[in-house]
């Protein structure tokens, strides 16, 4: 009788980044809604892959806040409470204000050129009422900008926080109803162009709080 063959850790490991990474990014860019359930053997079948690396990637991203596990063992993306989202709106505005204003020095015109084009995109993903391509690009907006920065550190704290809210910016967007690119870019942009530190400061902690502000007033109400 032949010996059962092991899997190879190696091929493992792979399988297990590789589901990850695009759940990950799933998640970030709010293709999955908040408190939507997931199963590990649901994970598996998407992403052809065993229970072992669907659960290794679901047991990572859970210790980034980007899923809850139930006692029961019931995964799913977190429903934020009105004192989470602000929180991680705090966050977003001390982690991202430090990395435009790092940023700022090393913002080149071709650099402010191509933050140009991807608010013209971001315009187009609203006219189509595509919320996925919407978040998508308008994280890839600012991230554009932050590695400018030369803070890796910074940069990977600012996208924990975006991971963590997600499904949550996809909620948003509905609320939003969005007919046109959030202004606070313009401002941002400008700010660049300009050489204003202050206010580069100013439009980044507007931009990236102001729609979460939005979503506590409505929930207040």
């Amino acid at each position: 009788m032949a010996p059962a063959t092991r899997p190879d850790p190696a091929q493992t490991q792979s399988a297990h980044d590789r589901v990850y990474r695009q759940l990950r990014t799933r998640i970030m860019h709010g293709e999955i809604r908040p408190g939507q359930a997931l199963t590990l053997r649901g994970i598996g079948a998407e992403y052809g892959v065993s229970m072992t690396p669907a659960r290794e990637a679901v047991r990572r991203l859970a210790a980034e806040g980007a899923l809850s596990l139930s006692p029961s063992g019931r995964v799913s993306t977190p429903e934020l409470s009105a004192e989470r989202i602000e929180e991680l709106a705090a966050l977003r505005a001390l982690l991202e204000v430090e990395l435009a204003s790092r940023a700022l020095p090393r913002a080149h015109m071709a650099l402010l050129d191509r933050m140009e084009a991807l608010n013209g995109a971001i315009a187009e993903a609203i006219v189509k009422q595509d919320a996925v391509a919407y978040i998508r690009l308008n994280l890839e907006f600012h991230r554009m900008l932050y590695l400018r920065a030369q803070a890796p550190a910074m940069l990977a704290m600012a996208e924990t926080v975006w991971l963590q809210l997600g499904p949550t910016m996809r909620s948003l967007y509905g609320r939003l109803n969005r007919t046109r690119p959030p202004g606070g870019h313009r401002l941002v942009i400008a700010a660049l162009r300009a050489g204003d530190e202050p206010g580069l400061r100013l439009a980044v902690r507007s931009d990236v709080t102001g729609g979460l502000r939005l979503i506590l007033a409505g929930d207040a109400g």
